[in-house]
């Protein structure tokens, strides 16, 4: 038996790095984009407290969040990011994505994509 997993589209590992106090809700935004997978992870930012208030930023304290999303819906959760580190307060991040070149089994890549139609053939 062959099994045929009908996506068309690849994964990618978005990083996004917010203020720690903002953290759940980009949680939430980044889950509405069929994200099944995601990590947050404390961090510190290194930049100095002179530089900080320069810049207009409260504090170095910031949270890692690791999404696994789809490539059909990076663009649109990067408009909404976009949004979202302009209107709110104290809202500033960053955000990039890693194209992920495999996913091990037909199951992980369904949960993972959203997409849990797996078609098996005979041969």
């Amino acid at each position: 038996m062959e099994s045929k997993n009908y996506s068309e589209n690849g994964l990618e590992i978005m990083i996004t790095i917010v203020n720690r106090e903002k953290a759940d809700s980009y949680l939430d935004l980044l889950q509405s984009f069929e994200v099944n997978m995601q990590m947050s992870v404390p961090a510190y930012g290194a930049a100095r407290p002179e530089m900080l208030s320069k810049l207009d930023l409260i504090d170095a304290e910031k949270t890692v969040i690791f999404s696994v999303i789809r490539q059909d819906q990076v663009k649109y959760a990067f408009r909404k990011l976009r949004e979202k580190f302009t209107s709110v307060k104290n809202g500033n991040g960053i955000s990039f994505t890693v194209p992920m070149s495999s996913v091990i089994g037909v199951s992980v890549f369904g949960f993972l994509s959203n997409n849990t139609m797996t078609v098996r053939e005979d041969k």
